[in-house]
Protein backbone atom coordinates (compact mmCIF):
# COMPACT_ATOMS: atom_id res chain seq x y z
CA UNK A 1 0.00 0.00 0.00
CA UNK A 2 1.51 3.22 -0.66
CA UNK A 3 1.69 6.16 1.41
CA UNK A 4 -0.91 8.20 -0.75
CA UNK A 5 -3.66 5.62 -0.38
CA UNK A 6 -3.44 5.93 3.12
CA UNK A 7 -6.24 8.79 3.11
CA UNK A 8 -7.33 10.44 6.73
CA UNK A 9 -11.23 10.07 6.42
CA UNK A 10 -11.89 12.27 9.73
CA UNK A 11 -10.62 13.68 12.79
CA UNK A 12 -13.75 12.89 16.06
CA UNK A 13 -13.62 14.19 19.85
CA UNK A 14 -13.98 10.86 21.60
CA UNK A 15 -13.53 10.91 25.17
CA UNK A 16 -11.72 13.89 25.19
CA UNK A 17 -9.14 13.12 22.61
CA UNK A 18 -9.14 13.31 19.11
CA UNK A 19 -9.14 10.41 17.59
CA UNK A 20 -7.47 9.83 13.68
CA UNK A 21 -9.46 7.53 12.13
CA UNK A 22 -7.64 6.17 8.69
CA UNK A 23 -8.66 3.92 5.79
CA UNK A 24 -6.33 0.93 5.83
CA UNK A 25 -4.65 -0.67 8.21
CA UNK A 26 -2.23 1.85 9.62
CA UNK A 27 -2.19 1.41 13.56
CA UNK A 28 -3.58 4.68 14.63
CA UNK A 29 -4.86 5.84 18.41
CA UNK A 30 -6.51 8.83 19.93
CA UNK A 31 -4.04 11.90 20.20
CA UNK A 32 -4.51 13.75 23.46
CA UNK A 33 -7.20 17.01 22.94
CA UNK A 34 -5.15 19.90 23.22
CA UNK A 35 -8.14 21.74 24.89
CA UNK A 36 -8.24 19.23 27.56
CA UNK A 37 -5.93 20.54 30.84
CA UNK A 38 -4.00 18.30 32.52
CA UNK A 39 -6.67 18.13 35.39
CA UNK A 40 -9.52 17.07 33.28
CA UNK A 41 -11.21 19.97 32.56
CA UNK A 42 -11.68 21.65 29.54
CA UNK A 43 -10.64 25.01 28.11
CA UNK A 44 -13.39 27.25 27.82
CA UNK A 45 -12.18 30.53 26.07
CA UNK A 46 -8.80 32.33 24.93
CA UNK A 47 -8.18 32.92 27.96
CA UNK A 48 -8.16 30.12 29.19
CA UNK A 49 -5.77 29.06 26.76
CA UNK A 50 -3.25 31.74 27.19
CA UNK A 51 -3.00 31.63 31.11
CA UNK A 52 -3.57 27.91 31.91
CA UNK A 53 -3.55 25.33 28.51
CA UNK A 54 -0.64 26.62 26.53
CA UNK A 55 1.45 27.38 29.74
CA UNK A 56 1.08 23.98 30.97
CA UNK A 57 1.55 22.32 27.63
CA UNK A 58 4.99 24.58 26.53
CA UNK A 59 6.46 23.18 30.20
CA UNK A 60 5.31 19.48 29.06
CA UNK A 61 7.14 19.83 25.78
CA UNK A 62 10.36 21.75 27.53
CA UNK A 63 10.66 18.56 30.37
CA UNK A 64 9.92 15.86 27.95
CA UNK A 65 11.51 16.12 24.54
CA UNK A 66 12.91 19.69 23.69
CA UNK A 67 14.71 20.48 26.89
CA UNK A 68 15.08 23.44 28.87
CA UNK A 69 17.42 26.12 27.11
CA UNK A 70 19.02 29.02 28.49
CA UNK A 71 17.76 32.81 28.98
CA UNK A 72 19.45 35.51 26.76
CA UNK A 73 22.38 36.94 28.15
CA UNK A 74 22.21 40.77 29.07
CA UNK A 75 26.00 40.75 27.19
CA UNK A 76 25.15 39.01 24.30
CA UNK A 77 26.01 41.39 21.39
CA UNK A 78 26.10 42.02 17.46
CA UNK A 79 28.82 42.68 15.39
CA UNK A 80 27.49 44.07 11.84
CA UNK A 81 31.07 43.28 9.84
CA UNK A 82 29.59 44.01 6.88
CA UNK A 83 26.76 46.94 7.64
CA UNK A 84 25.51 47.61 3.81
CA UNK A 85 26.80 46.29 0.66
CA UNK A 86 24.52 46.21 -2.70
CA UNK A 87 24.55 42.36 -4.05
CA UNK A 88 22.62 40.09 -6.08
CA UNK A 89 22.94 42.52 -9.26
CA UNK A 90 21.85 44.94 -7.16
CA UNK A 91 18.36 43.77 -6.10
CA UNK A 92 19.72 43.51 -2.79
CA UNK A 93 21.82 44.95 0.45
CA UNK A 94 23.60 42.34 1.92
CA UNK A 95 24.20 42.65 5.66
CA UNK A 96 26.34 40.18 7.90
CA UNK A 97 26.33 39.54 11.77
CA UNK A 98 28.70 37.86 14.35
CA UNK A 99 25.56 37.06 17.50
CA UNK A 100 28.02 37.01 19.94
CA UNK A 101 26.10 35.25 22.74
CA UNK A 102 27.66 36.37 25.79
CA UNK A 103 28.92 39.44 24.54
CA UNK A 104 32.73 37.53 24.40
CA UNK A 105 34.49 37.05 20.75
CA UNK A 106 36.34 33.96 22.25
CA UNK A 107 32.93 32.76 23.53
CA UNK A 108 29.72 31.31 21.72
CA UNK A 109 28.77 32.84 18.42
CA UNK A 110 27.45 32.24 14.95
CA UNK A 111 27.32 34.39 11.88
CA UNK A 112 24.21 35.30 10.50
CA UNK A 113 23.42 36.85 6.55
CA UNK A 114 20.71 39.09 6.04
CA UNK A 115 19.52 40.10 2.52
CA UNK A 116 16.71 43.59 2.11
CA UNK A 117 15.12 44.24 -1.58
CA UNK A 118 17.44 47.55 -1.97
CA UNK A 119 14.17 49.10 -3.87
CA UNK A 120 12.63 48.88 -0.02
CA UNK A 121 11.26 52.50 0.87
CA UNK A 122 10.10 51.51 4.67
CA UNK A 123 10.46 48.33 6.97
CA UNK A 124 10.18 44.91 5.56
CA UNK A 125 8.69 41.89 6.44
CA UNK A 126 10.94 39.11 6.67
CA UNK A 127 11.94 35.09 6.12
CA UNK A 128 14.40 33.72 9.01
CA UNK A 129 15.67 30.14 8.49
CA UNK A 130 18.56 28.15 9.22
CA UNK A 131 20.27 26.61 6.41
CA UNK A 132 22.40 22.94 5.99
CA UNK A 133 25.42 23.94 4.27
CA UNK A 134 26.48 27.11 4.95
CA UNK A 135 25.17 30.80 4.28
CA UNK A 136 28.06 30.90 1.57
CA UNK A 137 26.00 27.35 0.04
CA UNK A 138 22.88 29.06 -0.68
CA UNK A 139 24.20 31.96 -2.75
CA UNK A 140 27.19 32.77 -4.92
CA UNK A 141 27.44 35.94 -3.63
CA UNK A 142 31.25 36.33 -3.15
CA UNK A 143 30.49 38.59 -0.50
CA UNK A 144 29.35 36.13 1.77
CA UNK A 145 31.57 35.02 4.87
CA UNK A 146 32.24 31.55 4.62
CA UNK A 147 31.88 29.70 7.29
CA UNK A 148 34.81 28.05 9.13
CA UNK A 149 33.17 25.34 11.34
CA UNK A 150 33.05 21.88 9.72
CA UNK A 151 30.84 21.02 6.94
CA UNK A 152 30.02 17.77 5.45
CA UNK A 153 31.30 16.57 2.69
CA UNK A 154 30.12 14.03 -0.52
CA UNK A 155 27.69 14.60 -2.90
CA UNK A 156 23.86 14.66 -1.85
CA UNK A 157 20.44 15.14 -3.40
CA UNK A 158 20.27 19.00 -2.59
CA UNK A 159 24.13 19.96 -2.81
CA UNK A 160 27.04 18.77 -4.25
CA UNK A 161 30.16 19.07 -1.05
CA UNK A 162 32.60 16.85 -3.57
CA UNK A 163 33.88 21.22 -2.57
CA UNK A 164 34.76 20.72 1.13
CA UNK A 165 38.37 19.59 2.18
CA UNK A 166 39.20 17.71 5.41
CA UNK A 167 35.80 18.97 6.85
CA UNK A 168 36.26 22.65 5.68
CA UNK A 169 34.21 24.72 3.17
CA UNK A 170 36.15 26.34 0.04
CA UNK A 171 35.42 29.17 -2.71
CA UNK A 172 33.81 26.24 -4.51
CA UNK A 173 30.96 25.61 -2.19
CA UNK A 174 29.43 29.03 -2.89
CA UNK A 175 25.90 28.69 -3.74
CA UNK A 176 26.00 24.16 -4.08
CA UNK A 177 22.98 24.49 -2.41
CA UNK A 178 20.99 27.62 -3.63
CA UNK A 179 18.32 25.66 -5.44
CA UNK A 180 16.54 25.59 -2.41
CA UNK A 181 16.66 29.08 -1.61
CA UNK A 182 14.75 31.80 -4.18
CA UNK A 183 16.94 34.36 -2.45
CA UNK A 184 16.20 36.89 -5.89
CA UNK A 185 12.52 35.48 -5.70
CA UNK A 186 11.85 37.08 -2.12
CA UNK A 187 13.51 40.29 -3.20
CA UNK A 188 11.42 41.01 -5.79
CA UNK A 189 8.86 40.10 -3.66
CA UNK A 190 9.71 42.30 -0.97
CA UNK A 191 10.69 40.25 1.87
CA UNK A 192 14.14 40.20 3.71
CA UNK A 193 15.98 37.15 4.43
CA UNK A 194 17.88 35.94 7.33
CA UNK A 195 19.69 32.73 7.68
CA UNK A 196 22.08 31.06 9.66
CA UNK A 197 24.31 27.97 8.97
CA UNK A 198 23.19 24.78 11.00
CA UNK A 199 27.26 23.81 11.94
CA UNK A 200 27.62 27.19 13.68
CA UNK A 201 25.17 26.29 16.08
CA UNK A 202 25.83 22.36 16.25
CA UNK A 203 28.03 20.11 14.29
CA UNK A 204 25.04 17.42 14.08
CA UNK A 205 26.51 14.45 14.86
CA UNK A 206 26.30 11.75 18.06
CA UNK A 207 29.64 12.83 19.37
CA UNK A 208 29.76 16.95 18.46
CA UNK A 209 28.83 18.06 22.15
CA UNK A 210 32.34 19.46 22.62
CA UNK A 211 32.28 21.40 18.97
CA UNK A 212 28.48 22.83 19.57
CA UNK A 213 26.99 25.97 21.46
CA UNK A 214 25.71 24.04 24.33
CA UNK A 215 28.82 23.11 25.52
CA UNK A 216 29.08 26.90 27.05
CA UNK A 217 26.44 26.11 29.14
CA UNK A 218 27.37 23.45 30.84
CA UNK A 219 24.65 23.58 33.79
CA UNK A 220 22.19 22.49 31.39
CA UNK A 221 23.33 19.07 30.96
CA UNK A 222 23.72 15.84 33.05
CA UNK A 223 19.91 16.40 33.32
CA UNK A 224 16.57 15.07 31.94
CA UNK A 225 15.50 18.21 30.41
CA UNK A 226 18.84 18.64 29.13
CA UNK A 227 19.28 21.47 26.43
CA UNK A 228 19.28 19.49 23.25
CA UNK A 229 20.31 20.34 19.68
CA UNK A 230 16.55 20.79 18.32
CA UNK A 231 16.29 23.05 21.29
CA UNK A 232 19.54 24.96 20.80
CA UNK A 233 18.49 25.71 17.07
CA UNK A 234 15.30 26.92 18.00
CA UNK A 235 17.25 28.86 20.63
CA UNK A 236 19.67 30.34 17.81
CA UNK A 237 16.28 31.26 15.64
CA UNK A 238 15.03 33.45 18.91
CA UNK A 239 19.07 34.98 19.16
CA UNK A 240 18.40 36.34 15.26
CA UNK A 241 14.85 37.85 15.91
CA UNK A 242 16.62 39.74 18.91
CA UNK A 243 18.94 41.02 16.32
CA UNK A 244 15.71 41.83 13.58
CA UNK A 245 14.12 43.72 15.87
CA UNK A 246 17.22 46.21 16.23
CA UNK A 247 17.64 46.65 12.31
CA UNK A 248 15.80 49.14 11.23
CA UNK A 249 15.16 48.01 7.42
CA UNK A 250 13.09 45.16 8.88
CA UNK A 251 9.44 44.95 10.22
CA UNK A 252 9.94 42.85 13.60
CA UNK A 253 6.22 42.33 13.79
CA UNK A 254 6.41 40.23 10.41
CA UNK A 255 8.98 37.39 10.58
CA UNK A 256 8.22 34.38 9.45
CA UNK A 257 10.57 31.10 10.35
CA UNK A 258 10.93 28.63 8.07
CA UNK A 259 12.87 25.34 7.94
CA UNK A 260 13.17 21.94 6.27
CA UNK A 261 13.51 18.47 7.51
CA UNK A 262 14.97 19.00 10.64
CA UNK A 263 15.50 22.17 10.83
CA UNK A 264 11.52 22.76 10.17
CA UNK A 265 11.35 20.83 13.40
CA UNK A 266 13.13 23.53 14.84
CA UNK A 267 11.21 26.28 13.36
CA UNK A 268 8.31 24.78 14.64
CA UNK A 269 9.56 24.41 18.27
CA UNK A 270 10.96 28.36 17.96
CA UNK A 271 7.70 29.48 17.03
CA UNK A 272 6.03 27.53 19.86
CA UNK A 273 7.92 29.05 21.95
CA UNK A 274 8.67 32.68 21.04
CA UNK A 275 5.65 34.95 20.07
CA UNK A 276 7.36 37.73 17.95
CA UNK A 277 7.27 35.15 14.77
CA UNK A 278 3.83 35.76 13.32
CA UNK A 279 4.40 33.15 10.99
CA UNK A 280 5.91 29.49 10.89
CA UNK A 281 6.50 27.54 8.08
CA UNK A 282 7.32 23.71 8.45
CA UNK A 283 8.55 22.27 4.98
CA UNK A 284 9.14 18.00 5.64
CA UNK A 285 9.63 18.08 9.12
CA UNK A 286 8.14 14.83 9.85
CA UNK A 287 8.90 12.92 13.21
CA UNK A 288 8.94 15.56 16.03
CA UNK A 289 8.04 18.18 13.55
CA UNK A 290 4.48 18.23 12.24
CA UNK A 291 3.52 14.50 12.18
CA UNK A 292 1.83 12.77 14.71
CA UNK A 293 3.34 9.88 16.51
CA UNK A 294 0.32 8.38 17.44
CA UNK A 295 -0.16 7.13 13.87
CA UNK A 296 2.81 4.18 14.92
CA UNK A 297 3.90 4.56 10.61
CA UNK A 298 7.19 5.47 9.30
CA UNK A 299 10.25 7.36 11.52
CA UNK A 300 9.44 6.54 15.14
CA UNK A 301 10.48 7.70 18.73
CA UNK A 302 13.05 4.93 18.98
CA UNK A 303 14.79 5.61 15.42
CA UNK A 304 15.02 9.50 16.50
CA UNK A 305 16.60 8.82 19.76
CA UNK A 306 19.12 6.06 18.51
CA UNK A 307 20.40 7.17 15.24
CA UNK A 308 19.82 11.53 16.62
CA UNK A 309 20.73 10.88 19.99
CA UNK A 310 21.93 14.90 20.26
CA UNK A 311 18.23 16.04 19.01
CA UNK A 312 15.80 15.32 21.96
CA UNK A 313 16.06 15.65 25.74
CA UNK A 314 17.08 12.58 27.95
CA UNK A 315 13.72 12.85 28.69
CA UNK A 316 11.99 11.51 25.15
CA UNK A 317 14.28 8.63 25.49
CA UNK A 318 11.55 6.42 27.85
CA UNK A 319 8.90 6.97 25.20
CA UNK A 320 11.28 4.84 22.86
CA UNK A 321 8.14 2.23 21.15
CA UNK A 322 5.47 4.37 22.55
CA UNK A 323 4.55 5.95 20.16
CA UNK A 324 0.88 5.26 20.32
CA UNK A 325 0.65 5.66 23.80
CA UNK A 326 2.63 8.83 23.77
CA UNK A 327 0.61 11.31 26.61
CA UNK A 328 1.28 13.90 24.11
CA UNK A 329 2.05 14.70 20.60
CA UNK A 330 3.23 17.08 17.81
CA UNK A 331 -0.27 18.67 17.56
CA UNK A 332 -0.60 20.58 20.59
CA UNK A 333 3.12 21.63 19.92
CA UNK A 334 1.94 23.34 16.67
CA UNK A 335 -1.08 24.31 19.13
CA UNK A 336 1.50 26.82 20.58
CA UNK A 337 1.61 29.02 17.40
CA UNK A 338 -1.99 29.33 17.89
CA UNK A 339 -3.61 32.09 16.51
CA UNK A 340 -0.28 32.92 14.55
CA UNK A 341 0.04 31.43 10.88
CA UNK A 342 1.19 27.91 10.64
CA UNK A 343 2.20 26.39 7.27
CA UNK A 344 2.57 22.52 6.90
CA UNK A 345 4.07 21.15 3.85
CA UNK A 346 4.67 17.74 2.90
CA UNK A 347 5.88 15.59 -0.25
CA UNK A 348 3.85 12.45 -1.91
CA UNK A 349 7.17 10.35 -2.03
CA UNK A 350 8.69 11.64 1.75
CA UNK A 351 7.24 7.95 3.08
CA UNK A 352 9.78 8.46 5.97
CA UNK A 353 7.89 11.59 7.13
CA UNK A 354 4.43 10.72 6.91
CA UNK A 355 3.43 12.75 4.76
CA UNK A 356 -0.47 12.51 5.72
CA UNK A 357 0.86 12.14 9.29
CA UNK A 358 1.90 15.77 8.98
CA UNK A 359 -1.64 16.85 7.90
CA UNK A 360 -3.10 14.83 10.50
CA UNK A 361 -1.42 16.56 13.08
CA UNK A 362 -2.15 20.11 11.42
CA UNK A 363 -5.47 19.06 11.66
CA UNK A 364 -6.03 17.99 14.93
CA UNK A 365 -4.25 21.53 16.13
CA UNK A 366 -7.11 23.06 14.03
CA UNK A 367 -9.60 23.20 17.66
CA UNK A 368 -7.30 25.88 19.12
CA UNK A 369 -6.95 27.97 15.90
CA UNK A 370 -10.60 28.05 15.85
CA UNK A 371 -10.56 28.84 19.63
CA UNK A 372 -8.43 31.98 19.29
CA UNK A 373 -9.69 32.95 15.75
CA UNK A 374 -8.22 31.69 13.70
CA UNK A 375 -8.82 32.29 9.75
CA UNK A 376 -10.31 29.17 8.01
CA UNK A 377 -10.28 25.43 8.04
CA UNK A 378 -8.56 22.36 6.79
CA UNK A 379 -10.42 19.94 4.82
CA UNK A 380 -11.36 16.34 6.38
CA UNK A 381 -9.75 14.73 4.60
CA UNK A 382 -6.32 14.64 3.03
CA UNK A 383 -6.41 16.40 0.23
CA UNK A 384 -5.30 16.20 -3.73
CA UNK A 385 -1.02 16.59 -4.60
CA UNK A 386 -0.14 20.10 -5.66
CA UNK A 387 -3.09 22.00 -3.95
CA UNK A 388 -2.58 23.94 -0.89
CA UNK A 389 -5.67 24.61 1.36
CA UNK A 390 -6.50 26.51 4.32
CA UNK A 391 -5.35 30.05 5.64
CA UNK A 392 -4.11 30.79 8.87
CA UNK A 393 -3.52 27.43 9.22
CA UNK A 394 -2.65 25.89 5.76
CA UNK A 395 -0.76 22.78 4.17
CA UNK A 396 0.25 21.20 0.59
CA UNK A 397 1.18 17.62 -0.27
CA UNK A 398 3.39 18.33 -3.40
CA UNK A 399 4.51 16.04 -5.93
CA UNK A 400 7.98 14.46 -5.43
CA UNK A 401 9.85 13.44 -2.58
CA UNK A 402 12.25 14.91 0.40
CA UNK A 403 13.09 18.87 -1.31
CA UNK A 404 12.16 22.21 -1.33
CA UNK A 405 10.22 22.55 -4.43
CA UNK A 406 9.79 25.84 -6.34
CA UNK A 407 6.15 24.81 -6.25
CA UNK A 408 6.43 24.77 -2.18
CA UNK A 409 7.99 28.61 -2.45
CA UNK A 410 5.16 29.95 -4.18
CA UNK A 411 2.93 28.39 -1.55
CA UNK A 412 4.57 30.49 1.42
CA UNK A 413 4.53 33.42 -0.77
CA UNK A 414 1.05 33.16 -1.33
CA UNK A 415 0.59 32.44 1.94
CA UNK A 416 3.02 35.19 3.90
CA UNK A 417 1.29 38.03 1.41
CA UNK A 418 -2.37 36.60 2.59
CA UNK A 419 -1.38 36.81 6.07
CA UNK A 420 0.62 40.24 6.45
CA UNK A 421 -1.30 41.88 3.65
CA UNK A 422 1.63 42.40 1.68
CA UNK A 423 2.12 43.81 -1.68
Amino acid sequence: MTTRSLRLLALVCVAGSVLVIAQSDVPTAPVPDPLVMADGSRVKNASDWRTKRRPELLALFTREMYGVAPPRSPQMKFVVFDKGTDALGGKAIRRQITVLLKGDPNGPKFDMLLYVPKKATGRVPAILGINFWGNHAITSDPGVRITTNHVESGKNSYADLTCVKDGQATEACRGVNAAQWPIEAMMDKGYALATIYRGDIDPDTKDGFDKSLKAFYPELQGRGDNFSTIGEWAWALSRCIDYLVTDRAIDSKRVAVFGWSRLGKAALWAAANDERFSAAISDDSGAGGAKLFHRGIAENITRLNTVFPHWYDENFRKYNGKDTALPFDQHEMMALIAPRAVYVASAQDDANADPEGEFAGAKAAEPVFRLLGGKGTLPDKWPAVNQSVGDDLAYHVRTGGHDVKPFDWDQYFAFLDRHWNHR
